[in-house]
Parts: structure tokens; C-alpha cells; sequence
């Protein structure tokens, strides 16, 4: 019987890449997202929603991850950049609007699963969630409290391991945004990721992949970057 791999953002980037990843390795794969990855395969099954609509979250999944039951491995990939500004043009509206799909989103997901019997999961982080760079507030105070949020359901949810992973920088519409289009006179974090290593999707699934193997001594509930073990 194949082994159940859970992937929410599943349509682009990491999680398209994650997606193709497991699918090559012989497992099946359920993706969640908004729009439909252009994949066809028996092993992947879709469904699609909208994480930013948090409060239907476990009226549109509860049932439908219930049904499955067991999962090998959970990746929280989803999530938004939001805008690059300094705080004082930042809005609470627009803070809220990456809170939603970063954090609060997860939090529903993460109850649901907290009813199946799953392995692992590992929520996509950052290193901005620790390193806080001018401009990213949105962005860095999300990651941060997946970090936490990682923390401390690995203290509920014993029977499974949870991490939060940060990749590395990807090229992805994301990073090109602030490489290319943000002012690094103003924001010094666009001019190091210029400068500094980046990875395609395909690369960084790999790695991410490769880490798995390094979980089994380090703490459920750790913060973990995959360029630093």
C-alpha cells in the first residue's frame, strides 16, 4: 500500500516541486491549493481551496483528511510574501491578510491532522523568521509564529514529529519580486538575495528531501535550516 504524503500549495514553486518529487518516489500524493497543478497522475489526488478563508478551513477538510486517515509526511508549504514597506505604511489589514494563510491556516490544518495518525510535518519557515530584515515585518512575524505554532503543538501532538524547515531562498516569482523589482538602496535585504545563493524549486525539494534523514536526533518542535545541518 503506498505511503500518504499531505502538500498544501501544491500548484507552483516548492510545493509543485515537493509534489513532483514524491510522486517520482512512489508515493501518493494529496495536494491542497487554489488552483489546479498541471499534473497528471493516478497516485496524485487534488482538492482545491482557498487558505486565506481560514474560519471554512475545517468545514471544507475535516471530513476529507479524516477519510484518509494516515499520513506519512505533512509539508505546510503554503504561504504569501506580502508586502515589502517599512511598518509605518504597513497596515493591520494587510499584516493580517499573511497572518491568515501563514499561521492561522496552518493552526486549523494542524487540528484536523491532530485526529489522523501522521508521522511527520514539517511547516516551511524561514530564515527571516529569526533574522529580521527591514521591510519583511509581515513576512518575518508569520514565519516566527509558525515556529512557534510548530513548538508548541510538538507538545500536544506527541505521537508526531513536527519541525519548521527553512529551505533557503528559492527563485520563485517571490524572490524575484524582491531581487529585481524592490529598491536595495532602501531595502538592503534585495541586494543579498542577489548576491547570495539561490536554488531552483526542483533543487530545494531535494534538499529538503535529504533533511528527513537528519530528523531522527533533533527535537520535535525544533526550528531547523537546511543550510545549517
Amino acid at each position: 500500500m503506498k505511503k500518504n504524503i499531505l502538500i498544501t500549495g501544491c500548484s507552483s514553486g516548492l510545493g509543485l516541486a515537493l509534489t513532483n518529487l514524491y510522486l517520482q518516489k512512489g508515493y501518493k500524493v494529496f495536494g491542497l491549493s487554489r488552483k489546479k497543478p498541471p499534473i497528471e497522475n493516478k497516485d496524485f489526488e487534488f482538492k482545491q481551496i482557498d487558505l486565506s478563508k481560514t474560519l471554512k478551513i475545517k468545514e471544507l477538510l475535516e471530513e476529507y483528511l479524516l477519510n484518509i486517515k494516515e499520513f506519512e509526511l505533512v509539508y505546510l508549504n503554503a504561504g504569501i510574501l506580502g508586502e515589502i514597506k517599512t511598518l509605518d505604511l504597513l497596515s493591520l489589514d494587510e499584516m493580517k491578510e499573511v497572518f491568515e494563510i501563514n499561521v492561522f491556516a496552518n493552526k486549523e490544518i494542524l487540528d484536523i491532522l491532530a485526529k489522523c495518525k501522521v508521522e511527520k510535518i514539517l511547516a516551511i519557515s524561514s530564515g527571516a523568521s529569526i533574522n529580521g530584515s527591514k521591510g519583511w515585518a509581515s513576512y518575518s512575524l508569520s514565519k516566527a509564529g509558525i515556529n512557534m505554532l510548530i513548538n508548541l503543538y510538538a507538545k500536544e501532538l506527541i505521537n508526531t514529529k513536527l519541525y519548521a524547515i527553512a529551505p533557503g531562498v528559492i527563485k520563485t516569482p517571490m524572490t524575484d519580486y524582491i531581487r529585481f523589482e524592490i529598491d536595495e538602496e532602501i531595502f538592503p535585504s534585495a541586494k543579498r538575495l542577489k548576491e547570495g545563493e539561490i536554488q531552483t524549486p526542483k533543487e530545494a525539494a531535494q534538499r529538503v528531501d535529504k533533511t528527513l534523514e537528519k530528523l531522527e536526533t533533533i527535537p520535535s518542535g525544533s526550528f531547523i535550516d537546511v543550510r545549517k545541518i
